[in-house]
Parts: C-alpha cells; structure tokens; sequence
C-alpha cells in the first residue's frame, strides 16, 4: 500500500474535487433530480453520480481495496483494505440549498480505520489525518476544544428521521442538555458535526441511527485532534453500532455518563 501520507494527500485532493462538482451541480439543482429511498431518506443523481466518480479514483490509488459506499455504486465486499465512501452526507441540505454538506471518505485496515478526510463544500473546508498523524483544516493543525464541563459546552447532535425506537429516550436527552449546556445544534451532516468537534466548535456530539460513511472519516479525525469516539456503552462499536458519542478530552466522562443515563 502507498504511504499514508501521501495516500491522504491524494483523497483529499479528490475530495476538493467531488466538492467543486457538487457546488456546480447545486447551481441548477431541482427538486425533480430527487429520489426517495425511505422515510425521509433521500438521494439524487449529484449523489450517485459524485460517488461513481469517487470510487473509480479510488480504485487507481489502491487497486487492491474493497468499498462501503452510501450508494451502492461499488457494492459491499470483505477485502482487506476497504474504503468507506459517503459522497454527499447531508443530502436533504443539499437539495434545499442548505449547508452544510460534505465528502466523507476512510480507508479502513481490517476494522481499523487508517486515513480520513471530511471536505464540508460550501465553506470548502477539508479536513484530515491519517494514522499516527496530527488532525489537520486545509493544511493547519487542529485540537479539539478545552472546555471542561458540559455546562460549558456546545453540543452537536442528529435528528432520528426514520428509526423512532428511542425518541423518548432521546428527546429526554435534548432536554437534559438545553438545560445544562450551552446550546444544541442540529447541522444534519454528522460528517461535518465530527470534523468540527476536531476543530474544536463542538465540544460534543451524539447521534443514533448512523451508518459507517457518516462517521468513519469523522471518528478518526476527531481521535487524531485529541478528542475521544465510542458507542452509548463507552465501548468501540460506533462505525458499524449505529450509535456514536464524540467529544473533547475534558467532558468525556461527564457527557458519555450523561448520554447512559438517557439511553
């Protein structure tokens, strides 16, 4: 396998590029390119046709490797290396002309993800890291926040839009933190919510209902800038789980405790 680095360096300039088609494409968008593929689960031709262009530059730089991809472009398959593809997370922003939206790609090892990188496209921010690796916003350094109390806190997190098992649960959650935080955001790019608790503008963020392209790039840039990822249990299951809580190194405890008691 090529260098990680450069590797890195490598998707992210696909993805800059995937951004550019997507901002181009959004231009002339209409609400007829739109196909529903569930309950409040959408998807257009600027979707499949960012991941097809995706997945064939990918194959150039890594031959070897398999793919998870949102759209079904390149089916599911159990090699090795196996990239994990979301061309468009926040697609129901993207066809109202909402940001934020992004490119999510990962390169998982096995179960391990190895390099990441989210390029939210209307503020065409991209970031990244690889392993062992620093995190990194177009080419500078990134941490994750100081904040030390939920208290003080902003937390991010995702609406359920088809799964209403535990919105009970999850709504005593939401307010649980309207009361003892400093806001909540939804941004509907789970994506971009855990590229920006890398950065440091969420100290926090928790979601259910998510897939592995919505937070394999994500998950790893967050760890690499200092910050912690699991599941509802405290435990790893968060790539395939369908469960997520991510923050800063401060409030980890505090929140993650928070987020039990709920769920």
């Amino acid at each position: 396998m090529k260098d990680l680095e450069q590797l890195t360096s490598d998707v992210c300039a696909l993805a800059h590029s995937t951004c550019k088609f997507l901002r181009k494409e959004r231009e002339h968008f209409s609400p007829s390119r739109v196909q529903v593929k569930g309950l409040n689960n959408f998807v257009s031709d600027v979707d499949k046709n960012a991941e097809a262009q995706i997945v064939a530059s990918l194959r150039r730089m890594l031959p070897e490797s398999g793919f998870i991809a949102e759209e079904g472009t390149a089916g599911c398959s159990n090699e090795r290396y196996r990239w994990v593809v979301d061309p468009l997370d926040g697609t129901t922003n993207f066809i109202h002309g909402l940001a934020p939206y992004a490119v999510s790609i990962a390169l998982m090892d096995g179960e391990e993800v190895m390099l990441g990188v989210v390029h939210e496209a209307v503020a065409d921010e991209c970031f990244y890291a690889w392993k062992g690796s620093k995190a990194f916003l177009n080419g500078k350094e990134i941490r994750v926040s100081e904040v030390a109390t939920v208290e003080t806190s902003l937390v991010a997190t995702g609406f359920p839009y088809y799964n209403f098992d535990k919105i009970r649960r999850y709504m005593n959650a939401l307010a649980y933190f309207m009361q003892r935080s400093h806001g909540l955001r939804r941004l509907g790019s789970a994506a971009t919510d855990l590229a920006y608790v890398a950065c440091g503008r969420f100290e926090a963020f928790f979601e259910y209902s998510l897939q592995p392209w919505d937070v394999a790039a994500g998950s790893l840039i967050v760890q690499q800038a200092g910050g912690r990822v699991c599941d509802f249990s405290g435990k790893n299951a968060y790539i395939f789980g369908q469960e997520l809580v991510s923050t800063n190194a401060n409030i980890y405890e505090e929140f993650l405790e928070i987020v039990k008691k709920h769920f």
